[in-house]
């Protein structure tokens, strides 16, 4: 297979992937993009409104659209930025760190599962060369 196909298919394969994970931990009550904006918190720390929008690539406006049930939820809260009292940074409460821990590893035993239950020894070492060829892609 040719890179331009491999391209192809890998990246139908990855949104595959991705949908089946979303499937096994439902974020509740909460939308999709709200479970992206906290889990973008979780990993970056607290930051401003506008920088939370900018790594999601959308508008300022929009994200405080998400992250406003956030705050009322008790899973944001904002405090004034000492650099800038005219911006609030958003941080992440005890709820919404378990909340995403609780999501990652739900998500992460399915996937553990699946790959105990369908790979061989030898594939599962396969699949880890793998994984360290796309870390490679992913990070350019």
């Amino acid at each position: 297979m040719d890179a331009a196909g491999m391209a192809s298919e890998l990246r139908a394969l990855i949104g595959k992937l991705t949908r089946r994970l979303r499937e096994q931990a439902p974020p509740g009550d909460l939308t999709w993009p709200q479970v992206l904006a906290l889990g973008r918190l979780f990993r970056d720390g607290p930051t401003t409104l506008s920088t939370l929008a900018r790594a999601e690539n959308m508008r300022s406006q929009s994200m405080g659209a998400i992250v406003a049930p956030l705050e009322e939820a008790g899973l944001v809260v904002g405090a004034p930025d000492p650099a800038d009292g005219r911006q609030t940074i958003l941080s992440l409460t005890e709820k919404a760190r378990a909340l995403v821990r609780d999501n990652r590893m739900a998500r992460e035993d399915w996937l553990c599962r699946i790959i105990e239950a369908k790979l061989s020894p030898q594939e599962r070492e396969e699949l880890g060369r793998a994984i360290e060829h796309m870390k490679r892609i992913a990070d350019g």
